[in-house]
C-alpha cells in the first residue's frame, strides 16, 4: 500500500461569513507558495477529517479546504434541532466557493472532489472555467436522477438484506414509494427518538455500499449521532431536489471544461456509483483521463485507491505548474496558527 504524505497542521484557518446566518469553516495547509487546490468533500454533509491533507504533496500544494454549509465545523450544524436547510443549496455552495476564493486572494486553483464533491467540483468548473487550473475527481458522480435511483433502488439487487432493513425504517405505507422523501420527513421530525433512529438507518444503508471489504468499519466521527443526523438531513435535502440541477446538466455542459486537465479515479466495483458516470464524463470531457481501479469500490480505503489518488494529485500539480497560464500562487502571505 502506498504511503500517504506526512501528517501536517493548518497554517491558517477561519470562519467565512456566508450570510443568512451561515459561518463556513476553512483552512489552509501545505506550502503557502504552492499551487492552490480546493478540496470539496462528499456527502453532501460529510465534512472533512484531517487525514485528507495527507493526500497532497505539502511542498507542491497550497491545500485549501472547507466544510460545506451545516456540517463539519461550519455553523449552524444540521445535527442540531430546528436547523433550517432552506439556505443550503448547490447555488449557495457555489457562491461560498467564490467568496472563499476572493477572501484568500486566489486567481486560479485546482479542484479535488470525491463523490458528491465531484458533482460540486464539476458544477463550479463549468460555471467558472477561467478560475480552474485542473481537476481530480474520485468516485465520480453528477447527481443526476438515474444515479439517485440507483443508490435508493437499483443497488438493492446486491444488498437485499440491508435494503429490507432500510425500507422498514419508514412507515409501511411509504416503503414502496419515494424513500428519500420519506426519510427526509422522519429526519426533520422534532422528536429526537424519530430523527435519531432515521439517521442511523440511513447511515447504515449508505455504509453498506461504501467498500468492497465487508469488515471495514466507519471512523468514530461518522458514528456520532449528531454527525449522522446532519449527514442524512443534508443528503435527503439535496437528493430530494436533484441538487437543484437540470437532469444530466453536468454531462451536457462538460464541453465547458475544454482546456482544463482532468484526472478521474473510480473503483470498478463502486456500488455507491457504478463506473458508467465516470466513463460518460471522460468521453464528454476532451482533456480528462479515466483510471478504473480494478479491485476497489467507493471507499478511498479500498485496494488500489490510495495509490491511484496519490498518483493523480502528483500528476496534476506537475501539469498545472508547467502551464504558462498558471497563477502566481505565492502572493498570499500565510499566518501561522500559534
Amino acid at each position: 500500500m502506498t504511503d500517504l504524505y506526512p501528517a501536517i497542521e493548518p497554517y491558517e484557518r477561519g470562519m467565512l461569513d456566508a450570510g443568512d446566518g451561515h459561518h463556513v469553516y476553512w483552512e489552509q495547509s501545505g506550502n503557502p507558495a504552492g499551487h492552490p487546490i480546493l478540496l470539496l468533500h462528499g456527502g453532501p454533509g460529510s465534512g472533512w477529517n484531517e487525514g485528507i491533507r495527507r493526500t497532497f504533496d505539502p511542498r507542491a500544494y497550497r491545500i485549501i479546504l472547507f466544510d460545506q454549509r451545516n456540517c463539519g465545523r461550519s455553523t449552524p450544524h444540521a445535527g442540531e434541532p430546528h436547523v433550517d436547510l432552506s439556505t443550503n443549496t448547490t447555488a449557495h455552495l457555489l457562491a461560498d466557493i467564490e467568496r472563499l476564493r476572493r477572501l484568500l486572494g486566489v486567481e486560479r486553483w485546482a479542484l479535488f472532489g470525491g463523490s458528491w464533491g465531484a458533482t460540486l467540483a464539476l458544477a463550479y468548473a463549468e460555471r467558472e472555467p477561467a478560475r480552474v487550473s485542473g481537476i481530480v475527481l474520485v468516485a465520480v458522480t453528477t447527481t443526476r436522477k438515474s444515479e439517485i435511483d440507483w443508490l435508493y433502488g437499483g443497488a438493492r439487487r446486491f444488498f437485499p438484506e440491508a435494503w429490507e432493513r432500510f425500507r422498514h425504517g419508514v412507515p409501511a405505507s411509504e416503503r414502496d414509494g419515494d424513500l428519500v422523501a420519506a426519510y427526509h420527513r422522519l429526519l426533520m421530525d422534532p422528536d429526537p427518538a424519530v430523527h435519531t433512529q432515521a439517521a442511523r438507518d440511513w447511515f447504515e444503508w449508505e455504509w453498506s455500499l461504501v467498500s468492497v471489504d465487508p469488515e471495514m468499519r466507519p471512523n468514530p466521527r461518522q458514528l456520532e449521532p449528531r454527525n449522522q443526523l446532519a449527514f442524512a438531513r443534508i443528503v435527503t435535502h439535496y437528493f430530494g431536489n436533484l441538487a437543484w440541477l437540470e437532469d444530466c446538466q453536468l454531462l451536457r455542459d462538460a464541453g465547458r471544461l475544454r482546456g482544463i486537465p482532468g484526472i478521474l479515479v473510480h473503483g470498478r466495483f463502486d456500488m455507491g456509483g457504478p463506473p458508467t458516470t465516470a466513463w460518460e464524463l471522460a468521453n464528454a470531457w476532451p482533456d480528462a483521463e479515466l483510471h478504473i481501479v480494478a479491485g476497489a469500490g467507493h471507499s478511498a480505503r479500498d485496494p488500489g485507491m490510495n495509490e491511484a489518488v496519490l498518483a493523480a494529485t502528483d500528476d496534476l500539480v506537475r501539469r498545472v505548474q508547467s502551464s504558462p497560464a498558471r497563477a502566481d500562487a505565492g502572493a498570499h502571505e500565510a499566518r501561522r496558527i500559534p
